[in-house]
């Protein structure tokens, strides 16, 4: 049975728990007799007595790079707890190499006692914060004279498969074959090892672990993908490490360690680089948080001790397989101000880690989070959930109510007590006591303006920055201004950009086009200085709401995802179930909301340049393109009239139509300053089906509309659905009775059904999450979007008043661009259901990555000053 913290083992006293492996648990105790930590590993049987014997022979290894074994219990060894990380390629050749000396210098320490390891690995090798290596888990280890099958193990090693992989990938050609082995075995695993730190790959690394065995047996080895500038005696003694012929591979790790020191204190061997020699390459969650805890101790000392710029230190952590990161909006990986804690949005729910701990927890009560941010004292962070401003304590417990958000777009709190945020798609922002209560405005449009969003209250809570734009469609035109809260005087600083942030080096720094900008700052005289300068590239930015997916804290850690398709190019494609694609529109390009006319011969779709987006229609039988609208903001959301005549598509004045054959203009059908959207006809043409922004976010309404020869016409708006969730994207039945829709109010978006007119039953369509309703036109079949951009199709009967839908199943693996949840639709169904149009990101790979990768760059504000410098010479 697990133990429990504070619970006692013998004289250890539990702290934390650190993992779980195939035989047992390992703790963080404390020996209180020599006030000091220890590491438990606890197995689930009694040890034998050849077992407390071996064991206590690896107790007698006493070595500073050897994690020593202090203590063996009944089932239990207690040995040297270690803080570190495991090495991760590839790294610098020196580094490397420096690390390679001191494994070496452990083995050979263990040989000369008679000990073999059996189970080096990367896992079981760890890099203290000073440089000093420790290898540990000597947990294969068995007594020369003990035969193969006899004797117990120390191995506290997980069984899983990805833990047999990891460690049959390093087993040398003996041990895969179950033959006796000796101290030659681990000079393979030794190569191993070495091979993934200079190239930082697997040196065997097969489907399954029976793919990877046979490799180690029989695949030969390429020496030519060691990095190009590894030395000739480097190659030399990797070759004669990984030399299958026991004969004549090398016999002593001795002779390893005695070739690396003689390389590296050669006047050949290169220098120590001038920048930082951090790990680079992805790293697991885990070591990562313990080497950003120790790198940022450093580097308060070092700030302390020097007020030198400092170099860039980059660190690449995968989140862990079970991470989906990717909302609608903000930032999904944000640091408190102490730069200690990290949040991020999984699933879309909160989770929260000290970088100090082992482990992140979900915050719960957060379905549904976006655009977090924290409070200044780091206790608490705030977000949208549900059509409400939302905030929770760090610990845990609750989530409070703080104001409705309809639409939210980002906030920053302040050290008075109050938030200003962005509220709603249009308008201007907002404050809002931390405590809750009534907003009140800050911020008022001028003249062409639709939004402020994305703000910061700048030091000393006497200004704002936010983010202006004359276009909800794209933010490549936006503009960074201030306000001062004390006169309400407004300037803008920046043209070209958007969710500005102000960094405490004296840095404005902004997105354009996924390219982190900075240009010199004084948040006192609130005016910028000098010429804007490139910092960063490739950092993930979503153009269709103006945000970015980046944080920093007030030691200079700056946290990211990288990307480019957010605010880059897509491709238009034909996909079916099977997951075939075929090329629709010739070029990537920046599209968005894809609509097929009712006889599936022509596309209606959006194409963004700059700040203007705008609707083109797609003839592909005679390979032609015709533009609808022209600019002057945007026209977005385009949908057909059932005869095919007519466009519909949300304008900056509200709802408007257009023909679609390229003749006449634009004309407006219904004006709104609240920027409907239009969104689904019923079969015969005469009501239309739209979503509106209201007090609690959106709400479905109905139109009816007439058509004659000279257009559209509508009359009078009627509500068809408004509760204090938000409802969003009504689609009608082929037959006009049923009305499909999407749902936040469970938390998270579902698609639901409802009668047309409504009766007052509900269906709930999706059950793990769904957006973008379509319906088949022939057939029974009713799609729509998951939350992981995958089309997903549920078949469906329909008995008078009740609508009977089969469980939902996937349609097809490919995944479409990421656009956010809600964000913009990416798929049109194509009239007989077998296939649809389909945005595919032009890199899917590096979208996928991008899912549960974020990178942290270390000293950023010194590389802020460095190249906001360079760029002003």
């Amino acid at each position: 049975m697990p133990l429990s913290v504070g619970e006692r083992l013998g004289p250890y006293q539990i702290v934390a728990p650190i993992g779980a492996g195939g035989m047992g648990e390992v703790y963080r105790a404390r020996d209180a007799r020599l006030g000091r930590d220890v590491a438990i590993k606890v197995s689930r049987e009694n040890f034998s007595e050849r077992f407390e014997r071996e064991a206590r022979a690896i107790a007698a290894l006493n070595h500073p790079n050897i994690c020593t074994l202090y203590d063996v219990g009944p089932n239990y060894l207690v040995m040297e707890f270690i803080e570190g990380e495991s090495p991760q390629g590839p790294l610098p050749q020196e580094t490397a190499l420096n690390y390679a000396r001191q494994i070496a210098e452990a083995l050979e320490a263990a040989h000369e006692s008679g000990v073999v390891h059996r189970d080096l690995k990367p896992a079981n090798i760890k890099i203290r914060p000073d440089g000093t290596v420790k290898v540990l888990d000597f947990g294969l280890a068995k007594m020369p004279e003990t035969p193969p099958e006899a004797g117990a193990t120390l191995t506290m090693g997980a069984t899983e498969v990805g833990a047999i992989m990891g460690t049959a990938a390093y087993m040398s050609p003996e041990q895969a074959s179950g033959k006796r082995v000796d101290k030659r075995s681990d000079i393979w695993s030794f190569g191993a090892v070495l091979w993934e730190m200079l190239t930082g790959k697997r040196l065997f690394q097969g489907e399954t672990v029976s793919h990877t065995l046979a490799d180690v047996l029989r695949s030969e080895i390429d020496f030519a993908k060691l990095p190009a500038l590894t030395p000739a005696p480097i190659r030399e003694l990797m070759r004669r490490c990984l030399d299958r012929d026991l004969s004549t591979r090398l016999r002593d790790i001795g002779e390893a360690r005695i070739a690396i020191q003689k390389y590296l204190t050669s006047p050949a061997a290169p220098r120590p680089a001038t920048r930082s020699p951090a790990p680079h390459g992805w790293v697991g969650w885990g070591a990562a948080g313990l080497l950003l805890a120790g790198l940022a101790a450093l580097a308060f000392v070092h700030f302390r001790e020097t007020p030198e710029p400092k170099p860039l230190v980059r660190l690449d952590v995968d989140l862990g397989s079970d991470v989906s990161l990717g909302s609608q909006g903000g930032s999904d990986v944000i640091l408190s101000p102490d730069g200690n804690r990290l949040v991020y949005i999984s699933h879309n729910r909160l989770f929260t880690r000290r970088l100090d701990q082992p482990k992140a927890s979900e915050l719960p009560g957060t379905d549904g989070a976006l655009a977090p941010f924290f409070s200044p004292d780091g206790q608490w962070v705030a977000f949208s959930a549900g059509g409400k401003l939302r905030k929770i304590s760090v610990e845990g417990g609750a989530a409070v109510d703080l104001c409705g958000a309809p639409a939210f777009f980002g906030g920053s709190w302040g050290e008075d007590g109050n938030i200003i945020a962005a509220l709603n798609i249009v308008g201007g922002l907002s404050r809002i006591p931390s405590v809750g209560g009534v907003p009140t405005p800050v911020t008022e449009l001028k003249q062409g303006e639709i939004t402020h969003r994305w703000p910061q209250i700048l030091p000393g809570g006497k200004a704002v920055l936010f983010t202006s734009s004359i276009s909800t469609a794209g933010f490549d035109g936006a503009s960074i201004d201030v306000i001062s809260l004390a006169d309400r005087r407004r300037k803008t600083l920046v043209g070209g950009g958007t969710f500005g942030r102000y960094l405490p080096s004296g840095h404005l720094v902004y997105i354009n086009k996924s390219t982190l900008f900075s240009v010199p700052f004084d948040p006192d005289k609130l005016e910028v200085r000098g010429t804007p300068a490139p910092v960063l590239e490739e950092v993930a930015y979503a153009r269709g709401n103006g945000s970015s997916r980046f944080d920093f804290s007030r030691n200079g850690t700056l946290v990211y995802q990288s990307g480019t398709n957010t605010s880059g190019l897509v491709t238009v494609q034909w996909l079916d179930g099977a997951g075939s694609v075929q090329p629709l529109l010739a070029k990537p390009g920046a599209y968005e909301r894809p609509r097929l006319s009712p006889d599936g011969q022509r596309l209606a779709i959006n194409m963004l340049e700059g700040s203007s987006e705008d609707i083109w229609v797609y003839e592909w039988q005679r390979d032609t393109m015709t533009r609808l609208t022209f600019g002057g903001g945007f026209s977005i959301v385009p949908i057909w009239s059932p005869d095919g005549r007519y466009i519909l598509f949300r304008s900056p004045e509200g709802i408007s139509w257009t023909r679609s054959d390229g003749a006449g203009k634009p004309q407006i059908l219904m004006p709104s300053k609240n920027l409907p959207a239009a969104w689904s006809f019923t079969p015969d043409g005469k009501r239309l089906a739209f979503q509106d922004v209201a007090g609690n976010g959106y709400d479905l309404w109905t139109v009816p509309v007439e058509s004659d020869g000279a257009g559209l016409r509508a009359g009078k708006a009627e509500l068809f659905l408004q509760t204090p969730a938000d409802e969003r994207n009504p689609s009608f039945s082929p037959d006009g009775r049923w009305l499909a829709y999407s749902s936040n109010e469970s938390g998270t978006f579902q698609v639901n059904v409802r009668a047309f007119p409504d009766k007052g039953g509900k269906w709930q369509i999706s059950n793990d999450g769904g957006t973008y309703a379509e319906w088949s036109r022939s057939g029974r079949e009713l799609f729509f979007r998951s939350l992981d951009n995958r089309i997903m199709m549920a078949t469906y009967t329909a008995k008078g008043d009740s609508f009977i839908a089969d469980k939902p199943r996937l349609w097809s693996e490919k995944r479409l661009t990421d656009f956010g949840p809600v964000g913009i639709s990416t798929y049109a169904v194509a009239p007989d259901g077998r296939r649809i149009v389909a945005l595919i990101p032009v890199d899917p790979q590096e979208e996928q990555t991008a899912q549960n990768h974020v990178i942290f760059l270390m000293n950023f504000f010194d590389e802020v000053r460095r190249r906001t410098a360079a760029g002003a010479k």
